[in-house]
């Protein structure tokens, strides 16, 4: 049962991770279960919350009794097949039709790294949860609102991805590595900020979808201080009043992935599938930050993004990095610097 569930799961994660799945690939198979498992419970709930039709209190309610199955409190699993037929994402459909499955693989794995998946999968939804009562739901036209300040934001860029910083570091420390106990606080900081980096960098670089679904995550507060109003961002011609503040964000987000790099220089040389599988985050991340320094975010007809040509160019170079002495160093300095 369990071989036939892994299998429905990894096809599962095939088909709705583009990005995250090349990651998955590198991670030792002692966690890399356990991190997909997680990636397709989140992503459940944010293919819910994201929906781009239904009112507030339906997604609210389908999201709490998600959560609430899969964390052993009830059995009642809610019917999907309305939200999943009118998704545009026909893999995100797809997953919603087989939830069950997804449930299910949990019973997999130990009730150690059960807990440790449900603990973030029940941020994760919290943040969820948050975003829905804050915006309502992504619908086309709809009334534009705007986080209030940067602690919003904060909040928000650790409850939907620093907790997986979280979760990656304790999966870590279970099965694959040791750290003196002084050193573990630190690593569990900088596993968060990991995570806050590429969540930064999904903000970032989907600012005019998420404007055009009515969700502003650039915090009013420091709008105000540019004389800009989230309104503002609809318009490409404000790129250079928007850009300084733009800027601050992307200097931020480098500043995470600075800290990504030494999160990953904490863990052991022997750890070699490890050690690639957070780097190819951090390449593709710092490509992105330049890609989107040098662009007009505002301008939606200009998609922004790292191709699939370069994703896999950046997994040739990150194995050949790996195999020489000094070569990572030297692959993310030329990388940040390109």
């Amino acid at each position: 049962m369990s071989v036939l569930i892994n299998d429905k799961i990894d096809n599962l994660l095939k088909a709705t991770s583009r990005s995250f799945y090349p990651t998955l690939k590198y991670l030792p198979k002692k966690v890399r279960g356990q991190i997909g498992l997680l990636y397709l419970l989140a992503r459940v709930a944010d293919t819910i919350a994201d929906s781009k039709s239904g009112e507030t209190d339906e997604l609210l309610r389908l999201l709490h009794d998600y959560n609430e199955v899969a964390q052993g409190k009830s059995s009642d699993l809610p019917d999907f097949s309305k939200l999943a037929g009118i998704q545009d994402n026909q893999h995100e459909a797809e997953l919603l039709r087989n939830v069950q499955d997804v449930v299910d693989g949990l019973m997999v794995y130990s009730e150690e790294d059960r807990g440790r998946m449900l603990e973030c999968l029940d941020t994760i939804v919290a943040g969820q949860i948050l975003d829905l009562e804050r915006f309502g739901p992504a619908k086309e036209g709809g009334v534009l609102s705007a986080l209030n300040n940067n602690s919003e934001l904060d909040d928000y860029t650790f409850r939907v991805a620093g907790c997986v910083g979280v979760f990656w570091t304790k999966m870590s420390l279970a099965h694959l590595i040791t750290l003196p106990p002084e050193k573990e606080s630190e690593f569990f900081e900088k596993g968060i900020r990991f995570g806050k980096a590429l969540q930064m960098i999904n903000i970032l670089r989907d600012i005019p979808e998420d404007l055009r679904f009515g969700r502003c995550y650039i915090p009013e507060q420091e709008l105000a201080k540019h004389d800009l109003k989230p309104e503002d961002l609809f318009e490409p011609g404000n790129i250079e009043k928007f850009r300084p503040l733009y800027d601050e964000y992307l200097d931020l987000t480098n500043e995470h992935l600075d800290v990504a790099i030494e999160y990953i220089k904490m863990l052991p040389e022997t750890q070699f599938r490890l050690k690639a599988s957070c780097m190819l985050p951090v390449l593709v991340g710092q490509r992105t930050v330049t890609l989107l320094r040098d662009g007009n975010i505002l301008d939606s007809s200009d998609r922004i993004k790292v191709t699939r040509d370069e994703m896999k160019s950046y997994a040739r170079k990150l194995l050949r990095a790996l195999i020489i002495p000094g070569g990572v160093k030297r692959l993310l300095e030329k990388n940040k610097n390109s």
